[in-house]
């Protein structure tokens, strides 16, 4: 069984110099293709579900899905709570058997963010879990979530911040976007500056609209974990769309399901392939 927590995961990651997909899970299949994907490329992968989407499998039925999974190849496989958006989102996480949790206080202003961050650090460590959170802002659509301003991180800070709140890995804003809607614009001095000033792993969201080339210079920046969603679900939907144009009194779930499998799998080796060569 390769499934880790996290601390381990992490450390695989140093020893192979790997950056980790983050991939975006919703169900059973989308779990299966992107383990499949990860265990033919020869790398490390976080498999992660936010809140807004465990509504399908709730917490548990996705950490049993993960966890088998992961039984079924060699590589390391962990699981993350991605955008968790409040301590009851986390404590839903942590009780499932999630590895690690990101809890997403960046609205709030820079003390509240601290604060939340504080207390959700020393409930998770407590219980073996590790924390992501971030510093700065992202625009574009996050599954229900729609932002239009960016802030970025401010470089500054983050030291302070990482110390403050004792979190294992911080998310960055640095031009990158949620979803596939707009065009990232990624300030690489900005996260050099940033990289300097902690030593903990960083995190980039919004990696489905980053091209492929900006992906592959990340692991030089601190980065270890990078997010990859819209891509993804957008890879399961146009083929399940595709079987209906091809026959809308389609019924073979089965058939069907494969094939949006197999898409996600072909668009999660890609993704592979880019971040780690």
């Amino acid at each position: 069984m390769t499934y880790k927590a996290m601390d381990a995961f992490l450390e695989a990651l140093e020893e192979g110099n790997y950056v980790a997909p983050a991939m975006n899970t919703t169900n059973l299949e989308m779990t299966i293709a992107i383990v499949e994907a990860a265990e033919e490329a020869g790398c490390p992968v976080m498999v992660q579900i936010a809140p807004t989407n465990v509504k399908l499998s709730g917490y548990d039925y996705i950490a049993e899905i993960v966890k088998r999974a992961a039984e079924k190849v060699s590589v390391p496989v962990t699981l993350h709570l991605d955008h968790g958006m409040s301590f009851e989102d986390v404590k839903k996480a942590v009780d499932a058997g999630f590895a690690s949790v990101m809890i997403d206080a960046s609205t709030l202003d820079y003390e509240e963010n601290i604060t939340l961050t504080r207390e959700v650090v020393e409930y998770c460590h407590e219980r073996g879990v590790l924390v992501e959170a971030e510093l700065g802002e992202l625009s574009g659509k996050e599954d229900d979530h729609v932002a239009e301003d960016a802030a970025q991180t401010d470089a500054s800070l983050c030291k302070d911040f990482v110390e403050r709140t004792g979190i294992d890995l911080l998310a960055v804003s640095i031009g990158n976007i949620h979803g596939i809607d707009q065009a990232p614009d990624l300030n690489f001095e900005l996260l050099q500056e940033i990289n300097e000033n902690v030593q903990v792993p960083l995190v980039i969201h919004g990696g489905s609209g980053i091209p492929d080339k900006a992906l592959a210079k990340l692991k030089s920046y601190g980065v270890r974990k990078v997010n990859l969603a819209s891509d993804l679900r957008k890879a399961f939907i146009t083929a399940v769309g595709k079987r209906y144009e091809e026959n809308n009194n389609e019924y073979n779930l089965i058939s069907v399901l494969l094939d949006a499998q197999k898409a996600v799998k072909e668009t999660a080796a890609l993704k592979f392939k880019a971040l780690n060569g």
